[in-house]
């Protein structure tokens, strides 16, 4: 197993869409996801229950991460010192906490000092 690394919403949203740039870049490697991430992925409107199953799949291959009080403490923190929306300052501070880099395209991400950053860009 390779390096490991937290993937953001959108960067999963990539793979399965059919990004395969990125998912051979990530092939191999110990995958985190948030559970911000499975329940914003899981919960679009309109979604099939063939791709319901879809992502249920693709999601079980990473650890999924639930929210703990380390978690929670440092999402405090950097929801007070960065512009980011609760979901997003869990997803840092999930990668914080677990001290994993974060692959995203969302450039938003930069203005927590504290994140190791993967920007992705299409």
């Amino acid at each position: 197993m390779g390096k490991k690394f937290l993937i953001d919403t959108n960067a999963v949203l990539y793979i399965l869409n059919g990004d395969e740039i990125l998912a051979e870049l990530l092939n191999g490697e110990k995958l985190y996801i948030s559970i911000i991430s499975e329940m914003e992925l899981l919960s679009y409107k309109n979604i099939t229950a063939k791709e319901m199953q879809q992502i249920k799949s693709f999601l079980s291959a990473f650890v999924i991460v639930n929210i703990d009080d380390a978690i929670r403490d440092q999402t405090i923190e950097t929801k007070k010192n960065s512009f980011l929306k609760l979901p997003d300052s869990i997803i840092a501070a999930t990668a914080i906490v677990l001290d994993l880099p974060l692959i995203t395209s969302d450039k938003q991400f930069k203005t927590v000092k504290e994140l190791k950053l993967v920007t992705y860009e299409v």
